[in-house]
């Protein structure tokens, strides 16, 4: 009798254990719960700690990372100052004060491209880029956009690494992107977050016509970052990394990038024209927010309210009035100034965009053909760059005092053409031109202008404290 009882028991114990195996391999899993775990501390009694087994797959970063990494450089400028504060408060130590900085750089050219901010490299003599294998050069300026921010230079290599362009507008709020630079120099640095918010305005930038439409990330961006990539879990290049947010000027959890879509469009400008050929509406806008939409009984808070319109601009002269709300840019759904600034910024002059605008209760399109600031529609080149490659700058009572000149110009940009050729660095002081004296910009341009045959300079170079001459042809 026991000996059957072991048996049944036995059997029972063998079927129980297969249908809890079979029930585990076809019944569907039920998801991970929440367990909830007490314990008690000194005066701190029942806290509750609640910790979740749920495993969550995050994306591999190791990839675009190591991709991406070597085409972000490291670079270290120099500057000289003559500010007469710098004296008063430092004294004459008989050298030239020299002022280091740094930051980073993202190369878009095999060629030797390197775009970057405005501010890295603002006012900078020297520029020297250090590639990711420790590789140093020279770089020289292409070309700068102080209202965006951002700066194209250049170094003498080929066959370099490169990030590819992608397309920012395709960035969502809450999607995982990488920065990488050169914080603290702390070479080849990359940090993660995620976007926190698009089409930021933070009013950081004072030049005229400065366009802010930030990506805000959360991904830990410090000095020596600026310049650096953001990109995307594909390692595709979606931001320039320009700016914090921060009481103590370190990371405090907000940072903030320039859209690639910007980037794209300055870039082949300066390449294309050696300058940003910048697109106007004609209008004065602002956010709708409920006090306006009160005072001018609108019907709701979408779009980009008209305020003005500028006689003979793009705007009026296609039918837009003050008062009128734009509510689509090219069939994008427009929210914020800043955002509609954006996209405007990446035109050229004499485009012709589609504008959904509402007026009273109706909703029309107007086609409007964009115009450069001077109100004509075709693309500006700048006179002063436009001569041989460079562009110049008086030089003040203080840098003649200090460099013991009487007169002279100052080489204050230089781009590809004839001056780079003979390798007239910027900073570089212009006392002559084919013999005649130069005191001003206007001198350097009536000679240029005019001249046939080769072209003869004299300087002084404040780098090396001596006279240098440079001769080309015109031609």
């Amino acid at each position: 009798m026991k000996r059957e009882k072991i048996y049944i028991f036995t059997i029972a114990f063998i079927l129980g254990l297969a249908g809890g195996l079979i029930s585990y391999l076809i019944l569907p899993k039920k998801s991970p719960q929440n367990i909830t775990v007490y314990q008690k501390e000194s005066g701190i009694p029942n806290v509750q700690l609640t910790r979740n087994f749920n495993t969550l797959e995050l994306p591999d970063f190791t990839t675009p990372a190591e991709k991406a990494v070597n085409a972000v450089v490291y670079i270290k400028t120099e500057f000289t100052t003559t500010d007469p504060m710098y004296y008063f408060f430092y004294g004459n130590q008989g050298d030239e004060p020299v002022i280091k900085g740094s930051g980073s750089g993202v190369i878009i050219n095999p060629d030797g491209y390197i775009v970057t901010n405005n501010h890295v490299i603002e006012n900078s003599a020297n520029i020297t880029v250090t590639l990711n294998d420790k590789r140093e050069y020279p770089a020289e300026i292409v070309g700068t956009d102080p209202s965006t921010d951002l700066a194209l230079i250049k170094i003498e290599a080929d066959s370099l690494p490169t990030i590819p362009f992608g397309n920012s507008d395709d960035l969502k709020v809450g999607e995982w992107v990488l920065a990488i630079g050169n914080p603290f120099n702390l070479t080849s640095t990359v940090t993660a977050g995620i976007v926190s918010a698009k089409a930021r305005d933070i009013s950081i930038m004072k030049k005229q016509y400065a366009i802010e439409s930030f990506i805000q990330t959360d991904a830990a961006v410090n000095p020596g970052n600026s310049g650096g990539a953001l990109i995307n879990i594909s390692g595709q290049l979606v931001g320039i990394n320009s700016a914090i947010a921060s009481p103590t000027g370190s990371y405090a959890g907000y940072s903030f990038a320039i859209p690639s879509s910007i980037v794209q469009k300055v870039v082949a400008d300066i390449m294309k024209f050696g300058n940003v050929q910048r697109a106007f509406l004609g209008v004065k806008i602002a956010d709708v927010d409920k006090n306006l939409a009160d005072k001018f009984n609108l019907p709701d808070l979408k779009g980009v309210f008209v305020s003005s319109v500028t006689d003979d601009g793009a705007a009026k002269e296609a039918g837009i009035e003050a008062g009128d709300v734009i509510l689509k840019f090219e069939g994008i759904d427009v929210t914020e100034v800043s955002q509609l600034l954006d996209l405007i910024g990446r035109y050229r002059p004499g485009d012709i965009v589609v504008l959904t605008i509402r007026r009273d209760d109706k909703t029309e399109d107007y086609n409007v053909t964009l115009k450069n600031e001077k109100g004509g529609t075709e693309n500006i080149v700048e006179e002063t760059k436009g001569i041989f490659g460079a562009s110049f700058e008086d030089l003040t009572k203080e840098e003649r005092k200090y460099y013991g000149l009487k007169n002279g110009v100052k080489v204050s940009a230089i781009y590809p053409g004839k001056f780079l050729s003979v390798g007239v660095k910027r900073g570089f002081i212009i006392t002559k031109i084919n013999n005649q004296t130069i005191e001003t910009v206007e001198d350097v341009e009536k000679i240029l202008k005019n001249v046939k045959g080769g072209v003869y300079i004299e300087g002084y170079d404040p780098r090396t404290g001596s006279n240098q001459y440079y001769a080309f042809s015109s031609e």
